[in-house]
């Protein structure tokens, strides 16, 4: 869900003071008086892609001005076409000036991440599997470009390191394997608390499926080596659910999909993904 106001407020704040700095040489130049007409603007799509954002864009013309309108035409999560109308605005011409950029960026940033995640989840087709994104994100955009993932398809993974216990290659390394690792995990955190152990060998997947985990990840796995690891897991521990992980891309994620597994994670739809570019018009 789109995280509630008082929580994004500070943070497109925060984006309208790096950009306004000492204020808008450009539109001030243009209305020194501070009183600009009333006009109207158009925002849109110059490619093919999936809409996420508009809410958000939304509200960075509100705070800087309440009685802008903001009237979305397309809709977070499904797909425009090059050349379609997006969103109309109507208000003080300067706000809409100032607050173009900031609105734009953001929309054309989450646009992207929602058409990239959104091809992902059609090459998983209708197997099992649900894709995950993971915690590689830009700081201060995680929980917009999550947003992104997940109105196109994906399931969020932890939005930080307080939400579930992942021990990873550096934590088990770091406790001397993977069975001290969960033991001296479980004795710290709370019950509610799930725990997931990354694997990246067949004697790394057996040790774990003796620990009761919540999930065990495949990590950086070739396709035999994982088919074997899930009939362990599914043979040893049928409770435990199953996520695959590693430089998965548009062409193997179908392949590892039909393996069977109940998640599959992977950065690219964030990190590989691309903007989709969006243009406003005035119209006054």
């Amino acid at each position: 869900m789109l995280p509630p106001f008082i929580v994004l407020d500070p943070i497109i704040e925060d984006w309208l003071r790096e950009d306004i700095g000492r204020g808008d040489r450009s539109t001030s130049g243009l209305f020194p008086d501070g009183n600009s007409p009333i006009g109207k603007a158009v925002w849109i799509a110059k490619a093919d892609g999936a809409i996420a954002g508009l809410a958000i864009a939304a509200r960075v013309f509100y705070l800087l001005d309440q009685s802008v309108n903001f009237v979305a035409i397309a809709q977070d999560g499904k797909p425009v076409k090059s050349g379609e109308l997006i969103a109309e605005i109507t208000g003080s011409l300067a706000t809409l000036l100032m607050g173009e950029r900031v609105a734009l960026n953001l929309v054309m940033r989450l646009s992207g991440i929602a058409s990239s995640t959104a091809e992902y989840v059609k090459a998983i087709g209708s197997t099992k599997a649900h894709l995950v994104d993971t915690r590689k994100t830009i700081p201060g955009m995680r929980i917009l470009e999550k947003y992104a993932t997940f109105i196109s398809g994906a399931i969020n993974h932890r939005y930080g390191l307080d939400d579930a216990v992942m021990l990873k290659d550096n934590h088990i390394a770091a406790a001397g394997g993977i069975t001290e690792a969960v033991l001296r995990v479980r004795e710290n955190i709370p019950f509610t608390t799930s725990i997931e152990v990354e694997t990246e060998s067949i004697s790394q997947v057996k040790e774990a499926v003796q620990l009761d985990l919540d999930v065990i990840m495949l990590d950086n796995m070739p396709l035999e080596m994982m088919r074997e690891a899930i009939a362990i897991i599914r043979q040893n521990s049928p409770h435990t659910k199953i996520e695959a992980s590693g430089n998965i891309t548009l062409n193997t994620i179908a392949q590892v999909a039909n393996l069977g597994v109940d998640y599959i994670s992977t950065s690219a739809m964030v990190t590989r993904s691309h903007w989709l570019d969006i243009s406003m018009r005035i119209r006054s």
